[in-house]
């Protein structure tokens, strides 16, 4: 037990990071399916089928979930993570085709690396290819990679942000 996302079985976690760009992507992965729950906030909120995990749609389990820098450039990074996974033969079985579900959402890193150079689709299906089941590198690395916080009052006065895990077990099991 590492409390970490990838002790839920069947959850794998794979990143992308370009250091010198400041940027990088993140994929949370469940091959089996699970189901996803959104809530989004901030005054520029950047998201991709996001709405597909409101109670009451047709579709009720997601196969991967992105994280990704590069503002809404960064939303790229989800297709590559659907071709890999519809390579895989991953998806929802659809009228003889196979549709990966995977929800996005970005973060703005572009006043910290080039701005010009950010995650995309190839980015995102190295970062799919990459995930696992195994210990999950935290902090400054695939979508926390540019993070910040506090920014609002400028980027001389932001902190440095990044990325984490979490898992708790509980009593049921569960």
């Amino acid at each position: 037990m590492r409390d970490a996302i990838t002790d839920v079985r069947g959850i794998r976690v794979g990143q992308w990071t370009h250091r010198r760009w400041a940027t990088g992507c993140t994929v949370v992965s469940c091959p089996d399916g699970a189901v996803g729950g959104v809530d989004v906030r901030g005054a520029a909120p950047g998201t991709r089928e996001t709405d597909l995990l409101r109670p009451g749609n047709l579709v009720e389990e997601v196969h991967a979930v992105v994280l990704s820098g590069g503002s809404a450039f960064g939303l790229d990074a989800a297709g590559g993570v659907v071709r890999h996974l519809e390579q895989q033969g991953i998806g929802l079985s659809f009228a003889e085709r196979t549709i990966p579900i995977v929800p996005a959402a970005i973060l703005y890193d572009l006043g910290l690396g080039s701005g010009t150079r950010r995650p995309g689709a190839a980015e995102g299906e190295r970062a799919a290819r990459r995930a696992t089941a195994g210990r999950v590198a935290q902090g400054s690395v695939g979508a926390g990679t540019g993070a910040t916080v506090a920014s609002l009052l400028g980027r001389d006065r932001a902190l440095k942000g990044g990325l984490g895990t979490a898992s708790e077990r509980l009593e049921s099991g569960a």
